[in-house]
């Protein structure tokens, strides 16, 4: 396989969650568009230095757009932490207006409930639940251990239980389609 036609499916495969991680983390969409472009020309510049030995691609692609969110910040741009978490959620295309009443209710109440999470508690989460990104990788892409994202996840799924209630965790955790991803 040629190089162009490798790097076309890398980013077929990679695009959309990376985007979504950095929007995440800049909350503006034509920044997030940008330093998604920016990621992937790096990995193309770069692929030299890619070590399969060392971490996956996805993991790699990760850090890369980790390191272009810091410069950007450091370059004068105010910290993006997510200000609401209505960014990261469809709005449901159910019809029926009483179902979608309990899901707003409890989506809103959600919302709030992970808006009062520490920042680095909301990204292991939002990485965890709505990326769906094994410990390992949100280790390799927060620069912290497998064990404290495990930890911090813990603590943030604790947090959410007292103020939610079981229930909620669980809509949370199992039936995501309730608060689905947008597609960005």
């Amino acid at each position: 396989m040629n190089e162009n036609r490798l790097f076309i499916e890398i980013y077929d495969e990679y695009a959309e969650p990376i985007y979504r991680y950095i929007h995440y983390k800049t909350c503006h969409r034509e920044t997030a568009e940008d330093l998604t472009s920016q990621t992937f020309l790096k990995a193309m510049e770069k692929w030299h230095q890619f070590n399969s030995a060392k971490g996956t691609l996805s993991s790699w692609l990760y850090c890369i757009a980790r390191n272009l969110i810091t410069d950007h910040f450091r370059s004068g741009a105010k910290w993006g932490f997510i200000r609401d978490v209505s960014d990261i959620w469809d709005l449901p295309a159910e019809s029926d207006a009483v179902k979608e009443l309990m899901r707003e209710e409890t989506r809103g109440e959600l919302h709030r409930a992970l808006n009062q999470l520490p920042p680095r508690q909301r990204e292991v989460v939002i990485l965890r639940v709505w990326e769906e990104l094994p410990y390992k990788q949100i280790a390799s892409i927060s620069g912290k251990s497998e064990a404290n994202c495990k930890m911090l996840f813990s603590r943030a799924l604790k947090k959410l239980k007292s103020s939610l209630g079981t229930a909620v965790i669980f809509q949370l955790i199992f039936a995501r389609p309730l608060f689905g991803r947008r597609d960005l």
